[in-house]
């Protein structure tokens, strides 16, 4: 029977049965929106389940909804967290760095559906440096323990993004003359300083990326910001791993220290950052003969036109002097 959500009582038992290790009955719900928008949503449910041996149980849960749409450069991303727990990739993960727990997933022509783990933990900008530095090393000990492993498995999981897709996205944004052009004109309001930072990248882009090409292929989750990342007890809880795929090592650090940033403290992070992860991707892998990592680079790469896009279409000054504060803290970075 349809409750409400589109939710039916049937499938929350079967859902609650495992998340709870009891036999369920019967159920009572309510449901908080946590993210989402046109194309899914992911709600927090909640309430008291009832077993057959006439236990109350509260419960928390998050059911996940993505419907089909195409990423561009990446078609099948809609539908890759199902097919990753559908790969039993909680295999590669450890106590200490994992994804949450999938109780139920579904899959139709147009339309994924996962039940899993409620992660409660702090997360976004109350991330503290410490936490930061943890989060980093925990990645680099994935990584590296991984690529040094090499699990037979992950060759079989066909439905992950491609190693040069940072690259593609960075080209795609390139071409696109409304910041292309932009940075270069006589009346761009950006400082110049900065223009040049980004002109310069653009201008030595084959030899750097000729440089981030000899770097050790990793899985990489790709959508490795703090709205994704949570602190808990301790330990590292990542969710949304729908970009994930292989990609270059140092390129899920880029993304922590520059999308959506902590810009206040940026340029310290990136610093305990690199070198945190550095150390614990070197617990697995003899690294030693990589002197750089090349993430101001990639950076660059990733977020600078993505900054000036950002300036250029701000709707507030202080939208605009956030780009411009972003960007001045890329350049005040040295290359690690």
């Amino acid at each position: 029977m349809i409750i409400k959500d589109n939710i039916t009582s049937e499938i929350l038992i079967k859902v609650l049965g495992k998340a709870l290790g009891q036999d369920i009955k019967e159920v009572s719900y309510e449901t908080e929106q946590l993210q989402g928008g046109t194309v899914g949503e992911i709600k927090l449910v909640y309430g008291v389940a009832r077993t057959t041996g006439e236990k109350e149980l509260p419960y928390k849960i998050v059911y996940k909804r993505q419907t089909k749409w195409e990423r561009y450069g990446d078609p099948d991303s809609w539908r890759r967290e199902f097919d990753l727990y559908e790969a039993n990739l909680d295999t590669v993960f450890s106590n200490s760095f994992r994804w949450p727990k999938c109780y139920y997933a579904e899959l139709s022509e147009d339309e994924t559906q996962i039940w899993m783990e409620y992660i409660d933990g702090i997360s976004g900008l109350k991330l503290t440096g410490a936490m930061y530095e943890q989060v980093a090393g925990e990645l680099g000990r994935f990584q590296g323990r991984l690529y040094a492993q090499q699990p037979e498995f992950l060759n079989t999981v066909t439905n992950l993004s491609k190693k040069e897709y940072s690259k593609n996205f960075y080209l795609h944004y390139r071409s696109w003359n409304e910041v292309y052009d932009y940075i270069r004109a006589e009346d761009c309001e950006i400082p110049r300083y900065l223009c040049e930072m980004l002109i310069d990248a653009d201008e030595r882009s084959d030899e750097i990326w000729a440089n981030i090409d000899r770097l050790p292929i990793v899985l990489c989750h790709r959508d490795f910001w703090v709205a994704n990342i949570f602190y808990a007890d301790q330990n590292i809880r990542l969710i949304d791993w729908d970009t994930a795929g292989w990609g270059y090592m140092g390129e899920d650090i880029a993304s922590l220290i520059a999308d959506e940033a902590d810009v206040a403290h940026m340029v310290e992070y990136y610093g305990r950052c690199v070198k945190a992860y550095y150390k614990g991707f070197s617990e697995y892998v003899d690294i030693s003969h990589i002197k750089s990592l090349y993430v101001k680079e990639l950076i660059l790469f990733m977020f600078g036109y993505r900054l000036v896009e950002g300036y250029k279409f701000a709707g507030t000054s202080e939208e605009r002097a956030l780009q411009i504060e972003t960007l001045h803290k890329i350049y005040e970075m040295e290359v690690l």
